[in-house]
Formats: C-alpha cells, structure tokens, sequence
C-alpha cells in the first residue's frame, strides 16, 4: 500500500512505563534504531505511570531531545489499563500501537501488524496460542496455565472467542482507537478484556497475529493479587455493558 505524503503523524507508539529504570533505555534504543529508517512519519509516547524510580528522569536525560519521543506522567500509580487509556488518547497517528516496555513482542512486529491495519482490519492483536507463535522463553509452567485459564473464562464471561487477551503488542486504525479508549473504564489487568470487548461491542473486526515472544523475568504482575482483581474486572465490564455506560 502507497502510504500518503504528509505532515500527519502515520504511526503512534506508546508504551506504559511504571518503575522502568532499569529497562527502559534499551528498550527505547531498539525502538528508535527500528523506527528512524522507516518511510513514515512517528512517535513514542511514554505514559509514566506514577513511577518512585529514575524512570521519567532516564527518558528526559537520554531521549528528551528527541523531536519523535515525548513523555506523559500521571501523578500517581493508576495501574497499566490506565497509562495505556491515556497514551492512546494522547497519540495522534493514523495507526497506535501499544508494546509493554521490556519489548517481550520484539519491536520488529510492528512492520506485520501495521500491513494488517493498512488492508482494513481495525484492531490487530498479538497472540501466543496460534501454531505459528513462537515462544522463545516460557513463563513458569503454572503462570501459562493460569493464563489459559483466564483466557477461557474471560471468552465465557464476554461472550468473545479470542485465544490470547494479554499479549502486550496490539495496534488499532485511529477510528477505532479513539471510540474504544475513550470508553475504557478498567484500569487494572483486565483492561485487554475490556478494550476487545468494546471493539466487539462497536463491530470492529479483531484480527489475531501470531508472535514472537519472550517472557521477562523482571514482570510487574503479582499473580495472585492481579489473578483476583482481574475476575473482578471482567464481572465490572459485565456491569458496565449492563448499565449502558459503553454509550
């Protein structure tokens, strides 16, 4: 596909950072030697998620002079479905994206999946469990299982027939990213569920890429804690679809 000469920005990239100092400035390195070659025109967006480390102060030192990398920073901690509601607002690109910041989905993938949202498919999202997924580094054995677990039961609860929730790559048309996130009210870990129930709700097509992906030891996620607010969250969406607040 011909992508249009002008001054828009063609493709947004923002990326949830809480408490990433120590990770952060690699990964944004492999962002930006990805990016910069490429025919159109970007950005990065960094949404800091109530950060207590070096995180905002890294990316200012190090990036802050970048004219394609700029940084939002919410007061206090309001959990990751928050920082991404807020960066994917705040991007004005033709196509957003959001990666987790340790690039668990390598950055390259981007080039897949923005071909995806070019040929019509609104919402484009990664996906482990599909046989040309690739899993280079595995969580622990009862992590995946958990996983699997809340796969189902978010499928059975919403109503929806996807095979991964939470891979943390996925990439919207703008249409589709500004009626879906101005609507997101979950904040917590189910936040996935919310937003691809909304695209269903609003009759975007969800096209599910298989990924190459690793874990990183380093994850923000607290199993046991996230594992029980996360079931309340999908029972929240239940409600918030029951109250008429997805409009």
């Amino acid at each position: 596909m011909v992508r249009e000469a002008t001054d828009r920005v063609y493709v947004s990239l923002i990326i949830p950072a809480f408490n990433e100092e120590a990770r952060i400035g690699k990964s944004l390195e492999n962002i930006l030697s990805f990016l910069q070659p490429q025919p159109y025109t970007w950005e990065v967006i960094i949404v800091d998620d109530g950060s207590s480390d070096r995180t905002v102060q890294l990316v200012q030192q190090r990036f802050g002079h970048h004219p394609g990398v700029r940084i939002h920073r919410q007061a206090r901690n309001l959990g990751k479905g928050e920082a991404v509601k807020q960066g994917m607002l705040l991007g004005s690109g033709k196509y957003l994206f959001f990666s987790d910041a340790d690039l668990s989905v390598p950055i390259e993938t981007l080039s897949l999946f923005l071909s995806y949202l070019e040929k019509g498919f609104p919402v484009a999202i990664g996906t482990r469990q599909k046989p040309d997924s690739v899993i280079e580094i595995h969580q622990p054995a009862y992590r995946e299982i958990m996983g699997k677990i809340y796969t189902k039961l978010t499928n059975l609860i919403l109503g929806l027939q996807l095979s991964d929730f939470t891979c943390g790559f996925k990439g919207f048309t703008m249409g589709a990213a500004k009626e879906i996130f101005v609507l997101q009210r979950v904040q917590n870990w189910s936040f996935d569920a919310e937003i691809l129930y909304l695209a269903r709700l609003k009759g975007y097509g969800i096209m599910e890429v298989p990924v190459r992906w690793r874990n990183d030891q380093a994850t923000k996620v607290r199993l046991w804690r996230d594992v029980g607010t996360s079931f309340l969250g999908l029972l929240m969406i239940r409600l918030n679809h029951f109250l008429g607040r997805y409009g």
